[in-house]
């Protein structure tokens, strides 16, 4: 496997955890089965001295001219939002963008995107808290308030902090397929795909009852059974709650519904089992609890943009060792 060359760009006030995530997501070492190596170097406007925003002083011997030989390009969170990205940046971003680099902007480091005019016509997220302004700021924009991150062709986007590592781990299941993001996230003892969007993390006052501990062993059952008829009731009684106060405490605890928390964990132990077997689809749909291959088909469709099939012949390591 040949070497994949990321950039991160550094500046004055950068957060450190933001610089950390690609090169730890992207450049463990040794790398787990299935990643290939990945170069992660780290670049700034000017080469030299720069003070992070914990008052840590980093030496970054290369400059913006480290952007056109890379892949990938991560903007970390821009710790100036309102005020327009500087017009060497600018056009370092949009000439490498042009030759067909992928540029990620993590949290508030999408701004910086808009500000080239990346953003233009194309889905994007920030930090919650930085929604009113995003929005005003990049009209433009299909704002997506409610995802963790989305991607829209070679722009891709996130939302706050910690959802850095939730955007690198999609980036690794795009291009290396789900069973090598979820080795990757073992290792990083993180979930590999967190349900739900930002929304369940706006501030807001919400009452800590004892129910909520039920909520995770139940997700976990939920997730061992898949293949059976999984009902709003059924996991209501695993919880023992009503239905009424399971429908809540879930949308809570996860962000989304019930049906949809379960087609995306089917969705994802279908690509499990296409990547790492040689069952049919119409097996696959049985043992991910779609039930028919026309059920698993709609499903992939909906949110992989893609079809079984297709995503076997890319990723199933049977296939690619041969």
């Amino acid at each position: 496997m040949s070497t994949v060359r990321v950039a991160v760009l550094v500046f004055e006030g950068v957060s450190l955890f933001h610089l950390s995530v690609p090169g730890i997501v992207f450049g463990m070492d040794p790398p787990p089965r299935g990643l290939p190596h990945y170069e992660v170097r780290h670049c700034a406007l000017a080469p030299g001295r720069v003070r992070c925003h914990l008052g840590v002083e980093l030496d970054i011997a290369d400059g913006l001219d480290t952007l056109q030989g890379a892949e990938i390009i991560i903007v970390p969170a821009w710790n100036e939002p309102e005020k327009r990205a500087p017009a060497a940046l600018i056009e370092a971003l949009r000439q490498a963008h042009a030759r067909g680099a992928l540029v990620v902007g993590l949290c508030l480091g999408s701004f910086v995107l808009g500000d080239a005019g990346l953003l233009d016509g194309r889905q994007a997220t920030t930090h919650w808290a930085a929604r009113e302004l995003f929005a005003r700021r990049f009209p433009q924009a299909r704002f997506r308030p409610d995802v963790l991150y989305v991607a829209d062709g070679s722009v891709v986007t996130s939302a706050g902090t910690v959802a850095a590592i939730d955007c690198c781990l999609n980036l690794v299941r795009d291009r290396h397929g789900a069973d090598v993001a979820n080795r990757v996230a073992r290792l990083l003892v993180t979930p590999p795909h967190r349900q739900g969007g930002q929304a369940q993390y706006v501030e807001q006052p919400v009452p800590a009852l004892p129910s909520e501990n039920r909520l995770p062993g139940v997700l976990a059952w939920a997730r061992e059974n898949l293949s059976q008829s999984l009902s709003l009731d059924a996991l209501a009684d695993v919880a023992r709650m009503s239905r009424r106060t399971f429908t809540r405490r879930f949308r809570e605890a996860t962000g989304t519904t019930v049906a949809r928390w379960l087609a995306a964990e089917r969705v994802a132990r279908a690509q499990q089992l296409l990547e790492t077997t040689a069952l049919s689809v119409e097996r696959v749909a049985a043992e991910v609890g779609f039930g028919t291959a026309l059920s698993l088909r709609q499903q992939f469709a909906a949110q992989l943009g893609t079809s079984p099939s297709a995503y076997r012949r890319t990723f199933y390591e049977g296939l690619r060792d041969r």
